[in-house]
């Protein structure tokens, strides 16, 4: 179980690193790097499709650039393909900081998890939920692990990630979503309680 919880750790850090924050970010330009030079694969403690690994190597596309991409996905100015806060997918107004925002709020009081997020950021940003995963995992909290990915990253993240990985239209971005998604895939086969079964309203 240590080890589970050390490769979660790890692939969430990185994982919500490349979603929240820019691939020209300190967090996340190393990570970027690393993903674009070879053998990293191998390492990666869950099976995947190797060809997605092709999708990491490529700069621009269609004139965009990587930066470009993540602007237009996570920030705009125009409407998001497919916005990142579970909120817009579990509220019935699709409206940030939703009855599932504000469920998360509470849990995290209840746990007396101290999760600070920029001001005007809702916590369920897909990002912000995968580096908590990667905190409770690194302080060996499995209860609580448990219980985010089943109360409120799970719940969403499939049906998120569908959209996301069929309108980012970068190929890094179609591989970070497809290498996500399957990321996922394993931690819920692995999970001691079921996933929330809650209505998707996009």
């Amino acid at each position: 179980m240590k080890q589970t919880l050390t490769d979660i750790s790890t692939s969430a850090r990185i994982l919500g690193a490349l979603f929240y924050y820019s691939p020209d970010a300190p967090q996340a330009r190393g990570i970027v790097d690393a993903l674009r030079a070879p053998g990293w694969e191998r390492e990666w403690p869950w099976a995947f499709d190797a060809a997605l690994t092709a999708g990491f190597r490529a700069s621009d596309a269609e004139g965009e650039t990587l930066a470009q991409a993540w602007q237009r996905l996570f920030i705009g100015p125009h409407a998001l393909p497919a916005p990142p806060w579970g909120s817009v997918w579990l509220d019935r107004e699709s409206v940030l900081f939703g009855d599932s925002t504000q469920a998360l709020q509470r849990w995290l009081r209840e746990n007396a998890i101290a999760f600070e997020t920029p001001p005007q950021e809702p916590a369920d940003h897909i990002g912000l939920l995968l580096l908590l995963a990667a905190w409770l995992a690194g302080e060996g909290k499995t209860r609580e692990l448990e219980e985010l990915l089943a109360w409120h990253l799970l719940p969403f993240a499939p049906r998120f990630l569908e959209v996301f990985c069929a309108q980012a239209r970068h190929p890094f971005y179609v591989a970070l979503g497809e290498l996500t998604r399957a990321t996922l895939g394993w931690w819920r086969s692995g999970l001691a309680m079921p996933v929330a079964q809650k209505p998707l309203y996009r």
